[in-house]
């Protein structure tokens, strides 16, 4: 009898890192694969779906104006139960830190359904950095019957806090993506105007820094992109009304940099690829980036991905406007410690994390 798996995502982060997963799953015919999609993000999601040509076997649609945590919380757990009662998954599949993880963990463990944690044991300790994720992937850690932790760090910190379930090294489903996404071939018009130049790729939009930390970091963009002409900057701003009004009044304007609406998945992975530099307060991204041989400056005050720091292709820049401008000014004036950051090897692995899922989750739902 085929074993049921639920793989249950609700953010375009998620989908991305997902997606190759779930396209995996769908080889094996000892499984029967439901997509289950909360519509945490919806236009964001819907793009990657699209892309990896994924169709929801049930979307909860809960996206709704001005949702809060609590909206997203409360909406998820209304209206899963039903769900996993007529579905009965032997397994439910989540990913990383979401609400969306989140919800879906803890209704698993009401219901008593067994959760596989995908990208599993990342930490700062610090449950105001970033708030909610570490909250939320430390609460999943509690539940979770299957861990896959993409780094020897993150497996050892589940087994430091003595997790009830199994716990192995998989890599990062990230990595696999980026086999689909990147193109030698890629023709874009911010590519075509970029060519000409060190092109830093910039991303910000975390809820954290949104209000004055994120007037260091655009101060610190906006006297970049003066001082250094041969430069340009692509910055895709988040939909987020708060975040396009500060960018907008300072960044608006200079003619070397550039302000977008987000981009999908497919057109960041190519910019990124192309770039000179990133520069960023993503998780996802300081996991690509090095992938790509390009390094990362953090826009945050810690980070739950300490590998790329220890490998030395990311740094920790935080939001001061100072030192932010000289780590930037350090890596574009000197050649030597540019290269330095440049990785030969990929801490968060090879691409084949959601083979080494699967093989996983065949041997231990035998």
């Amino acid at each position: 009898m085929k074993k049921k798996i639920a793989v249950i995502f609700g953010t375009r982060p998620e989908a991305i890192k997902m997606c190759p997963l779930i396209k995996r799953l769908k080889l094996e015919k000892e499984f029967e694969t439901v997509v289950i999609v909360t519509g945490q993000h919806r236009e964001m999601l819907d793009q990657v779906l699209n892309i990896f040509e994924i169709i929801p076997d049930i979307d909860m649609n809960i996206m709704c104006e001005n949702q809060t945590l609590f909206s997203i919380t409360v909406a998820i757990l209304s209206k899963i139960e039903n769900i996993l009662t007529q579905e009965k998954p032997d397994v439910v599949l989540v990913h990383g830190d979401t609400t969306t993880a989140y919800a879906t963990a803890l209704a698993c463990f009401y219901k008593k359904i067994d959760v596989g944690h995908v990208e599993a044991g990342l930490r700062t300790f610090n449950m105001d950095s970033p708030y909610p994720e570490e909250f939320n992937r430390q609460s999943i850690s509690l539940i979770s019957k299957y861990n896959f932790a993409p780094t020897k760090q993150a497996y050892d910190n589940l087994i430091r806090q003595k997790v009830l379930g199994k716990v192995w090294i998989t890599g990062n489903t990230v990595i696999d993506a980026l086999k689909t996404t990147v193109k030698d071939n890629y023709y874009n018009e911010e590519l075509e105007w970029a060519s000409d130049s060190r092109l830093i790729f910039l991303t910000a939009h975390r809820r954290e820094n949104i209000g004055v930390k994120i007037y260091g970091i655009f101060n610190a963009i906006k006297k970049i992109a003066i001082e250094y002409k041969d430069v340009k900057i692509i910055y895709p701003v988040h939909m987020n009304p708060k975040l396009r009004k500060v960018a907008y009044n300072m960044l608006g304007g200079i003619k070397n940099i550039h302000l977008i609406n987000p981009v999908n998945f497919v057109t960041c992975h190519n910019i990124m690829a192309h770039s000179y530099l990133i520069m960023t307060d993503s998780g996802g991204i300081q996991e690509e980036a090095p992938s790509l041989r390009k390094p990362v400056l953090v826009l945050r005050d810690t980070t739950e991905r300490p590998e790329g720091i220890e490998a030395g292709v990311a740094k920790i820049v935080g939001t001061d406007e100072i030192n932010i401008f000289n780590t930037v000014k350090k890596l574009l004036d000197n050649n030597i410690e540019y290269e330095k950051m440049v990785a030969e090897k990929n801490p968060y692995g090879t691409g084949c994390a959601s083979e080494k899922i699967v093989e996983i989750l065949k041997h231990e739902l035998k």
